[in-house]
């Protein structure tokens, strides 16, 4: 959620729910506990009353910054010793597995 607010700021929850996969239920639960931790903030859409928009607080913005660096040293902890094609094929296995079971609104 961070990395996405972190291009998408203002993002709808509905828009946050697809680009991470999640359904409404597991969007809405994400947010809530985002939102007890300081990282973001929801407030109503201007133009409708019924949706919900998403930004990141300075505490959000602060612990997305650390988790870009920390993400470049992991990756290249978990890459190590495996060739490009052998982490494109692990990818597209990954790919797969959202394509095959996407997530559904009971989560």
């Amino acid at each position: 959620m961070l990395f996405f607010l972190g291009k998408n700021d203002g993002a709808l929850m509905s828009e946050a729910g697809a680009a991470l996969d999640l359904g409404a239920p597991g969007v809405s639960g994400l947010v809530d506990r985002m939102e007890r931790a300081g990282l973001v903030e929801r407030g109503l859409d201007e133009h409708d009353r019924r949706a919900f928009r998403i930004w990141l607080t300075d505490a959000g913005r602060t612990a997305l910054k650390r988790s870009r660096s920390n993400l470049t040293e992991l990756n290249a902890r978990l890459t190590e010793g495996f060739t490009a094609a052998e982490i494109d094929v692990v990818a597209r296995w990954l790919t797969s597995l959202q394509d095959k079971f996407p997530a559904s609104d009971d989560e």
